[in-house]
Protein backbone atom coordinates (compact mmCIF):
# COMPACT_ATOMS: atom_id res chain seq x y z
CA UNK A 1 0.00 0.00 0.00
CA UNK A 2 1.46 3.42 -1.06
CA UNK A 3 2.11 6.02 2.00
CA UNK A 4 -0.52 8.83 2.23
CA UNK A 5 1.31 11.83 0.58
CA UNK A 6 -1.22 14.04 3.44
CA UNK A 7 0.36 11.94 6.24
CA UNK A 8 3.31 14.56 6.57
CA UNK A 9 3.45 18.52 6.95
CA UNK A 10 6.83 20.61 6.55
CA UNK A 11 6.49 24.16 7.85
CA UNK A 12 9.85 25.19 9.11
CA UNK A 13 11.66 29.05 10.29
CA UNK A 14 14.65 29.56 9.13
CA UNK A 15 14.61 28.07 5.22
CA UNK A 16 16.92 31.34 3.80
CA UNK A 17 20.31 32.10 4.44
CA UNK A 18 19.83 35.57 6.43
CA UNK A 19 21.45 37.41 2.54
CA UNK A 20 18.82 35.69 0.64
CA UNK A 21 16.18 37.24 2.84
CA UNK A 22 17.70 40.65 2.01
CA UNK A 23 18.06 40.51 -1.38
CA UNK A 24 14.03 38.69 -1.62
CA UNK A 25 13.15 41.68 0.00
CA UNK A 26 14.62 44.49 -1.17
CA UNK A 27 13.22 47.30 -3.48
CA UNK A 28 10.97 45.45 -6.44
CA UNK A 29 11.92 48.27 -8.39
CA UNK A 30 14.92 50.78 -7.70
CA UNK A 31 14.64 54.44 -7.66
CA UNK A 32 15.38 56.42 -11.10
CA UNK A 33 18.82 58.45 -11.02
CA UNK A 34 18.27 61.49 -11.58
CA UNK A 35 19.25 61.14 -14.68
CA UNK A 36 17.13 58.41 -15.59
CA UNK A 37 14.18 60.55 -14.23
CA UNK A 38 15.25 63.14 -16.83
CA UNK A 39 15.54 61.01 -19.80
CA UNK A 40 12.00 59.12 -18.97
CA UNK A 41 10.26 62.69 -18.05
CA UNK A 42 11.57 63.63 -21.75
CA UNK A 43 9.21 60.74 -23.07
CA UNK A 44 6.37 62.81 -22.05
CA UNK A 45 3.79 64.64 -24.59
CA UNK A 46 2.74 66.94 -21.83
CA UNK A 47 -1.24 66.18 -23.58
CA UNK A 48 -3.46 68.70 -23.03
CA UNK A 49 -6.96 67.24 -21.43
CA UNK A 50 -4.21 64.52 -20.52
CA UNK A 51 -5.95 61.03 -20.36
CA UNK A 52 -3.62 60.25 -17.61
CA UNK A 53 -4.83 62.72 -15.27
CA UNK A 54 -8.28 61.92 -15.91
CA UNK A 55 -7.39 58.11 -14.96
CA UNK A 56 -5.87 59.46 -11.49
CA UNK A 57 -8.52 58.81 -8.60
CA UNK A 58 -7.34 61.84 -7.19
CA UNK A 59 -6.37 63.94 -10.37
CA UNK A 60 -2.72 64.47 -10.37
CA UNK A 61 -1.74 67.08 -12.72
CA UNK A 62 0.86 64.92 -13.86
CA UNK A 63 1.61 66.29 -17.36
CA UNK A 64 2.25 69.20 -14.93
CA UNK A 65 4.58 67.22 -12.94
CA UNK A 66 6.43 65.30 -14.81
CA UNK A 67 7.59 68.79 -16.98
CA UNK A 68 8.86 69.92 -13.65
CA UNK A 69 10.91 67.07 -13.34
CA UNK A 70 11.81 68.16 -17.26
CA UNK A 71 12.69 71.41 -15.89
CA UNK A 72 14.90 70.03 -13.14
CA UNK A 73 12.52 71.02 -10.21
CA UNK A 74 12.07 67.96 -8.41
CA UNK A 75 10.74 69.73 -5.76
CA UNK A 76 8.05 71.30 -7.48
CA UNK A 77 6.87 68.18 -9.31
CA UNK A 78 6.56 66.98 -5.64
CA UNK A 79 4.42 69.60 -4.45
CA UNK A 80 2.28 69.51 -7.72
CA UNK A 81 1.94 65.66 -6.74
CA UNK A 82 1.36 66.08 -2.81
CA UNK A 83 -1.32 69.05 -3.56
CA UNK A 84 -4.05 66.66 -4.53
CA UNK A 85 -2.87 63.44 -3.22
CA UNK A 86 -0.63 63.74 0.59
CA UNK A 87 0.49 60.26 0.39
CA UNK A 88 1.63 60.50 -3.42
CA UNK A 89 5.23 58.66 -2.36
CA UNK A 90 3.27 55.67 -1.06
CA UNK A 91 1.14 55.42 -4.30
CA UNK A 92 4.29 55.69 -5.96
CA UNK A 93 4.98 52.43 -4.85
CA UNK A 94 1.93 50.27 -4.96
CA UNK A 95 -0.45 51.75 -6.58
CA UNK A 96 -1.60 50.10 -9.76
CA UNK A 97 -0.57 52.57 -12.44
CA UNK A 98 -0.58 49.66 -15.23
CA UNK A 99 -4.97 49.90 -14.94
CA UNK A 100 -5.11 53.40 -14.23
CA UNK A 101 -2.74 56.54 -15.29
CA UNK A 102 -0.04 54.44 -17.50
CA UNK A 103 -2.78 52.23 -19.13
CA UNK A 104 -4.09 55.36 -21.15
CA UNK A 105 -0.96 57.27 -21.91
CA UNK A 106 -0.39 58.16 -25.39
CA UNK A 107 2.41 56.55 -25.43
CA UNK A 108 0.90 52.85 -24.37
CA UNK A 109 -1.46 53.66 -26.77
CA UNK A 110 0.70 54.14 -29.87
CA UNK A 111 3.94 52.06 -28.45
CA UNK A 112 3.14 49.70 -25.75
CA UNK A 113 5.66 51.71 -23.42
CA UNK A 114 3.80 54.16 -21.54
CA UNK A 115 5.96 57.02 -19.31
CA UNK A 116 6.36 55.65 -16.20
CA UNK A 117 3.92 57.94 -14.53
CA UNK A 118 4.87 56.35 -11.17
CA UNK A 119 8.31 55.92 -10.63
CA UNK A 120 8.55 59.46 -11.69
CA UNK A 121 6.01 60.33 -9.14
CA UNK A 122 8.39 58.45 -6.86
CA UNK A 123 11.20 60.10 -7.91
CA UNK A 124 9.79 63.24 -6.99
CA UNK A 125 8.20 62.59 -3.97
CA UNK A 126 11.39 61.11 -2.69
CA UNK A 127 13.20 64.24 -3.49
CA UNK A 128 11.05 66.33 -1.39
CA UNK A 129 10.89 63.97 1.54
CA UNK A 130 14.94 63.40 1.65
CA UNK A 131 15.59 67.32 1.15
CA UNK A 132 12.99 69.41 2.65
CA UNK A 133 12.98 69.94 6.46
CA UNK A 134 9.90 72.26 6.19
CA UNK A 135 6.45 70.43 5.45
CA UNK A 136 5.32 71.76 2.17
CA UNK A 137 1.66 73.12 3.18
CA UNK A 138 1.50 75.86 6.05
CA UNK A 139 -1.50 75.88 8.46
CA UNK A 140 -4.46 78.25 8.35
CA UNK A 141 -5.25 80.23 11.22
CA UNK A 142 -6.47 78.04 13.82
CA UNK A 143 -10.23 77.84 13.78
CA UNK A 144 -11.06 76.57 17.52
CA UNK A 145 -13.08 73.80 15.74
CA UNK A 146 -12.15 70.04 16.92
CA UNK A 147 -12.77 67.02 14.57
CA UNK A 148 -12.37 63.23 15.29
CA UNK A 149 -10.84 61.31 12.59
CA UNK A 150 -11.36 57.34 13.58
CA UNK A 151 -9.05 55.24 11.49
CA UNK A 152 -5.35 55.84 10.70
CA UNK A 153 -4.78 54.86 7.52
CA UNK A 154 -4.62 56.10 4.14
CA UNK A 155 -8.87 57.68 4.16
CA UNK A 156 -7.88 58.70 8.01
CA UNK A 157 -4.62 60.40 7.47
CA UNK A 158 -5.85 62.14 4.36
CA UNK A 159 -8.72 63.28 5.84
CA UNK A 160 -6.68 64.53 9.16
CA UNK A 161 -4.01 66.05 6.75
CA UNK A 162 -6.29 68.62 4.55
CA UNK A 163 -8.36 69.06 7.29
CA UNK A 164 -5.16 70.34 9.89
CA UNK A 165 -3.67 72.38 6.36
CA UNK A 166 -7.48 74.22 7.07
CA UNK A 167 -6.85 74.63 10.69
CA UNK A 168 -8.53 72.69 12.36
CA UNK A 169 -7.59 70.51 15.16
CA UNK A 170 -8.16 66.66 14.48
CA UNK A 171 -7.25 63.47 16.72
CA UNK A 172 -6.73 60.83 14.86
CA UNK A 173 -8.38 57.76 16.94
CA UNK A 174 -6.55 54.30 15.40
CA UNK A 175 -7.07 50.74 16.66
CA UNK A 176 -3.66 49.17 16.63
CA UNK A 177 -0.65 50.41 17.83
CA UNK A 178 0.64 51.83 14.88
CA UNK A 179 -0.53 54.01 12.46
CA UNK A 180 -0.38 53.65 8.75
CA UNK A 181 -3.13 51.34 8.10
CA UNK A 182 -3.17 48.82 5.63
CA UNK A 183 0.22 50.46 3.90
CA UNK A 184 2.07 49.33 7.28
CA UNK A 185 -0.03 46.23 8.14
CA UNK A 186 -0.91 44.87 4.74
CA UNK A 187 1.27 45.31 1.71
CA UNK A 188 3.78 43.37 0.18
CA UNK A 189 7.00 43.99 2.25
CA UNK A 190 8.95 44.24 -0.98
CA UNK A 191 6.47 47.34 -2.21
CA UNK A 192 7.73 49.47 0.78
CA UNK A 193 10.94 48.73 2.19
CA UNK A 194 13.32 50.99 4.76
CA UNK A 195 10.04 52.09 7.00
CA UNK A 196 8.50 54.03 4.40
CA UNK A 197 5.38 53.75 5.44
CA UNK A 198 5.90 55.54 9.07
CA UNK A 199 8.50 57.80 7.16
CA UNK A 200 5.52 58.92 5.46
CA UNK A 201 3.37 59.41 8.32
CA UNK A 202 5.94 61.12 10.14
CA UNK A 203 5.71 63.47 6.96
CA UNK A 204 1.97 63.89 6.87
CA UNK A 205 2.01 64.76 10.56
CA UNK A 206 4.98 67.64 10.37
CA UNK A 207 1.73 69.71 8.55
CA UNK A 208 0.71 69.84 12.99
CA UNK A 209 -2.62 70.25 14.59
CA UNK A 210 -3.04 66.47 14.54
CA UNK A 211 -2.72 64.21 17.53
CA UNK A 212 -2.84 60.76 17.64
CA UNK A 213 -4.72 58.14 20.27
CA UNK A 214 -3.34 54.22 19.70
CA UNK A 215 -5.29 51.37 21.07
CA UNK A 216 -8.63 53.34 20.46
CA UNK A 217 -10.92 50.68 18.67
CA UNK A 218 -14.33 51.85 17.68
CA UNK A 219 -17.19 50.49 19.48
CA UNK A 220 -14.78 49.19 22.30
CA UNK A 221 -12.63 52.65 23.78
CA UNK A 222 -14.97 55.29 22.34
CA UNK A 223 -18.43 54.87 20.43
CA UNK A 224 -19.80 57.37 17.45
CA UNK A 225 -22.37 59.34 19.79
CA UNK A 226 -19.41 59.59 22.41
CA UNK A 227 -17.37 60.83 19.31
CA UNK A 228 -20.05 63.58 18.50
CA UNK A 229 -20.83 64.88 21.35
CA UNK A 230 -17.07 65.74 22.05
CA UNK A 231 -16.35 67.06 18.39
CA UNK A 232 -17.86 69.47 16.01
CA UNK A 233 -16.92 66.68 13.28
CA UNK A 234 -16.28 62.95 12.90
CA UNK A 235 -14.86 61.11 10.06
CA UNK A 236 -14.88 57.19 9.84
CA UNK A 237 -12.00 55.68 8.23
CA UNK A 238 -11.92 52.02 9.43
CA UNK A 239 -11.46 49.72 6.73
CA UNK A 240 -12.44 46.16 6.72
CA UNK A 241 -11.53 44.45 9.85
CA UNK A 242 -12.68 40.72 8.86
CA UNK A 243 -11.29 38.28 6.39
CA UNK A 244 -14.00 36.53 4.83
CA UNK A 245 -14.39 33.06 6.07
CA UNK A 246 -13.84 29.69 3.74
CA UNK A 247 -16.92 28.05 4.91
CA UNK A 248 -15.31 24.41 5.19
CA UNK A 249 -14.65 22.09 8.14
CA UNK A 250 -11.31 22.15 9.60
CA UNK A 251 -10.96 26.14 8.46
CA UNK A 252 -9.63 26.39 12.56
CA UNK A 253 -7.11 24.22 11.91
CA UNK A 254 -3.41 24.59 12.59
CA UNK A 255 -2.00 25.66 9.06
CA UNK A 256 -5.26 27.38 7.89
CA UNK A 257 -3.94 31.23 8.04
CA UNK A 258 -5.67 34.80 7.13
CA UNK A 259 -3.31 36.01 4.81
CA UNK A 260 -3.88 40.02 6.09
CA UNK A 261 -2.74 38.44 9.23
CA UNK A 262 0.31 36.74 7.59
CA UNK A 263 1.22 39.59 6.06
CA UNK A 264 1.12 42.13 8.90
CA UNK A 265 3.44 39.78 11.12
CA UNK A 266 5.66 39.72 8.15
CA UNK A 267 5.65 43.58 7.82
CA UNK A 268 6.09 43.86 11.95
CA UNK A 269 8.88 41.27 12.07
CA UNK A 270 12.48 42.39 12.34
CA UNK A 271 13.47 39.19 11.86
CA UNK A 272 11.91 37.33 8.42
CA UNK A 273 13.89 33.79 9.43
CA UNK A 274 11.42 33.57 12.55
CA UNK A 275 8.47 33.44 10.24
CA UNK A 276 7.10 30.09 9.40
CA UNK A 277 6.76 28.72 5.81
CA UNK A 278 5.36 25.74 4.61
CA UNK A 279 7.06 23.67 1.97
CA UNK A 280 3.61 23.58 0.10
CA UNK A 281 1.39 26.68 0.10
CA UNK A 282 -1.79 27.46 -1.38
CA UNK A 283 -3.41 30.40 -1.48
CA UNK A 284 -7.13 31.12 -2.17
CA UNK A 285 -8.34 33.81 -3.60
CA UNK A 286 -7.90 36.50 -7.12
CA UNK A 287 -6.92 39.78 -5.97
CA UNK A 288 -4.04 41.70 -4.70
CA UNK A 289 -3.88 40.11 -1.21
CA UNK A 290 -3.41 37.11 -2.92
CA UNK A 291 -0.42 38.11 -5.34
CA UNK A 292 1.11 39.59 -1.79
CA UNK A 293 1.05 36.49 -0.01
CA UNK A 294 1.95 34.13 -2.61
CA UNK A 295 4.77 35.90 -3.47
CA UNK A 296 6.04 36.72 -0.18
CA UNK A 297 5.92 32.93 0.79
CA UNK A 298 8.20 32.12 -1.62
CA UNK A 299 10.11 34.78 -0.99
CA UNK A 300 10.49 33.19 2.60
CA UNK A 301 11.52 29.86 1.11
CA UNK A 302 8.21 28.26 -0.35
CA UNK A 303 9.25 25.84 -2.30
CA UNK A 304 5.21 25.30 -4.15
CA UNK A 305 2.99 27.98 -4.05
CA UNK A 306 -0.45 27.88 -5.78
CA UNK A 307 -2.63 30.13 -6.41
CA UNK A 308 -6.49 28.78 -6.76
CA UNK A 309 -9.11 31.25 -8.37
CA UNK A 310 -12.39 30.17 -8.58
CA UNK A 311 -12.91 32.07 -12.23
CA UNK A 312 -10.79 32.74 -15.21
CA UNK A 313 -8.19 35.06 -15.52
CA UNK A 314 -9.96 37.96 -16.97
CA UNK A 315 -12.17 37.87 -13.37
CA UNK A 316 -8.73 38.38 -11.10
CA UNK A 317 -8.70 41.48 -9.25
CA UNK A 318 -5.26 41.49 -9.36
CA UNK A 319 -3.83 43.07 -12.41
CA UNK A 320 -2.07 41.39 -15.27
CA UNK A 321 1.06 42.83 -14.53
CA UNK A 322 1.13 41.76 -10.72
CA UNK A 323 0.00 37.91 -12.40
CA UNK A 324 2.95 38.35 -14.25
CA UNK A 325 5.04 39.33 -11.39
CA UNK A 326 3.57 36.56 -9.19
CA UNK A 327 4.29 33.83 -11.72
CA UNK A 328 7.97 35.36 -12.19
CA UNK A 329 8.86 34.76 -9.17
CA UNK A 330 8.17 30.55 -9.58
CA UNK A 331 3.99 31.03 -8.61
CA UNK A 332 2.14 28.87 -10.34
CA UNK A 333 -2.13 30.60 -11.20
CA UNK A 334 -4.49 27.89 -11.39
CA UNK A 335 -8.06 29.02 -12.41
CA UNK A 336 -11.75 27.58 -12.51
CA UNK A 337 -11.00 25.70 -8.86
CA UNK A 338 -12.67 26.96 -5.54
CA UNK A 339 -11.81 24.91 -2.29
CA UNK A 340 -14.15 22.04 -1.31
CA UNK A 341 -12.65 20.31 1.31
CA UNK A 342 -9.63 21.11 3.89
CA UNK A 343 -7.19 17.91 4.60
CA UNK A 344 -5.51 17.36 7.99
CA UNK A 345 -2.97 15.16 9.09
CA UNK A 346 -3.18 12.85 12.16
CA UNK A 347 -2.12 15.76 14.40
CA UNK A 348 -5.71 17.70 13.42
CA UNK A 349 -3.02 20.09 10.83
CA UNK A 350 -4.01 21.22 7.42
CA UNK A 351 -1.80 19.07 5.45
CA UNK A 352 -3.85 19.22 2.07
CA UNK A 353 -6.76 21.02 0.08
CA UNK A 354 -9.44 19.32 -2.15
CA UNK A 355 -10.43 21.45 -4.95
CA UNK A 356 -13.59 21.18 -7.31
CA UNK A 357 -13.66 22.73 -10.60
CA UNK A 358 -16.15 25.06 -11.60
CA UNK A 359 -17.48 26.43 -15.00
CA UNK A 360 -19.72 29.48 -15.73
CA UNK A 361 -23.42 28.40 -17.21
CA UNK A 362 -26.22 31.04 -17.50
CA UNK A 363 -24.09 33.40 -15.59
CA UNK A 364 -23.84 31.61 -12.72
CA UNK A 365 -21.06 29.87 -11.43
CA UNK A 366 -20.86 26.25 -10.32
CA UNK A 367 -19.19 23.20 -9.14
CA UNK A 368 -18.69 20.83 -11.47
CA UNK A 369 -17.99 17.76 -9.87
CA UNK A 370 -14.22 17.05 -10.70
CA UNK A 371 -12.01 17.37 -8.23
CA UNK A 372 -8.70 17.77 -7.50
CA UNK A 373 -6.29 17.22 -3.95
CA UNK A 374 -3.44 19.62 -3.71
CA UNK A 375 -0.84 18.71 -0.73
CA UNK A 376 -0.56 21.89 1.52
CA UNK A 377 1.37 22.68 4.79
CA UNK A 378 -0.45 26.44 5.13
CA UNK A 379 -3.46 27.23 3.14
CA UNK A 380 -4.20 31.03 2.98
CA UNK A 381 -7.53 32.59 2.82
CA UNK A 382 -7.36 36.09 0.60
CA UNK A 383 -11.20 35.97 -0.20
CA UNK A 384 -11.68 39.37 0.71
CA UNK A 385 -12.60 41.50 3.62
CA UNK A 386 -15.95 42.13 5.44
CA UNK A 387 -16.87 45.37 7.50
CA UNK A 388 -18.09 44.80 10.76
CA UNK A 389 -20.88 47.09 11.29
CA UNK A 390 -21.45 46.27 14.84
CA UNK A 391 -19.18 49.04 16.15
CA UNK A 392 -22.01 51.57 14.50
CA UNK A 393 -24.81 49.67 16.36
CA UNK A 394 -25.46 52.80 18.95
CA UNK A 395 -25.24 55.27 16.11
CA UNK A 396 -28.06 54.04 13.65
CA UNK A 397 -25.99 54.60 10.15
CA UNK A 398 -27.15 53.95 7.37
CA UNK A 399 -25.87 51.08 5.50
CA UNK A 400 -25.73 49.92 1.78
CA UNK A 401 -24.88 46.49 1.10
CA UNK A 402 -23.04 45.93 4.65
CA UNK A 403 -21.03 48.89 4.16
CA UNK A 404 -21.24 52.26 5.31
CA UNK A 405 -23.32 54.11 3.04
CA UNK A 406 -22.10 58.01 1.90
CA UNK A 407 -23.19 60.57 -0.76
CA UNK A 408 -20.59 62.09 -2.70
CA UNK A 409 -18.92 63.93 -0.54
CA UNK A 410 -18.70 61.58 2.43
CA UNK A 411 -21.30 62.60 4.47
CA UNK A 412 -23.37 59.53 5.94
CA UNK A 413 -27.27 59.69 7.18
CA UNK A 414 -25.67 60.75 10.63
CA UNK A 415 -25.39 64.97 11.45
CA UNK A 416 -21.87 65.91 11.92
CA UNK A 417 -20.52 62.07 10.72
CA UNK A 418 -18.40 61.55 7.28
CA UNK A 419 -16.70 57.93 6.59
CA UNK A 420 -14.29 56.98 3.44
CA UNK A 421 -12.17 53.98 2.63
CA UNK A 422 -13.08 50.55 2.20
CA UNK A 423 -15.48 50.76 5.02
CA UNK A 424 -17.84 52.71 2.66
CA UNK A 425 -20.50 51.54 -0.18
CA UNK A 426 -18.48 51.25 -2.99
CA UNK A 427 -15.05 51.18 -1.72
CA UNK A 428 -12.37 50.24 -4.20
CA UNK A 429 -9.51 48.91 -2.02
CA UNK A 430 -6.97 51.12 -3.53
CA UNK A 431 -5.10 53.27 -1.36
CA UNK A 432 -5.05 55.96 -4.07
CA UNK A 433 -9.10 55.62 -4.03
CA UNK A 434 -8.60 55.83 -0.12
CA UNK A 435 -7.17 58.72 0.04
CA UNK A 436 -9.49 60.38 -2.38
CA UNK A 437 -12.20 59.50 -0.28
CA UNK A 438 -10.41 61.06 2.96
CA UNK A 439 -9.84 64.54 0.59
CA UNK A 440 -13.37 64.47 -0.39
CA UNK A 441 -15.09 64.16 2.85
CA UNK A 442 -12.13 66.99 4.77
CA UNK A 443 -12.92 69.47 1.49
CA UNK A 444 -17.00 68.89 2.88
CA UNK A 445 -16.33 69.07 6.56
CA UNK A 446 -14.22 72.12 6.28
CA UNK A 447 -17.29 74.02 4.56
CA UNK A 448 -19.92 72.72 7.66
CA UNK A 449 -17.47 73.79 10.26
CA UNK A 450 -17.28 77.21 8.25
CA UNK A 451 -20.55 78.06 8.05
Amino acid sequence: MSENPFASRDVQTGRLDQDVYDANFDDLHAPLSQHEAQVESDRCYFCYDAPCQTACPTSIDIPLFIRQISAENPTGAAKTILQENIMGGMCARVCPTETLCEEVCVREEAEGKPVKIGELQRFATDHLMATTKEHPFKRAPETGKRVAVVGAGPAGLSCAHRLAMHGHNVVVLEAKGKPGGLNEHGIAAYKTTHNFAQLEVEFIMGIGGITTKFDSPLGEAVSINQLRDEFDAVFIGIGMGNTNALNLDGEEAEGCEDAVDYIEKLRQTDDLSSLPVGRDVVVIGGGMTAIDIAIQTKLLGAENVTIAYRRGQEAMNASLYEQELAQTHGVTIRHWLQPSALITNDSGQISGIELEYTAQANGKLEGTGEKVKLKADQVFKAIGQKFDSSVLSDAGIELEAGRIKIAEDGKTSLAKVWAGGDCVAGGEDLTVASVEDGKVAAESIHAFLSR
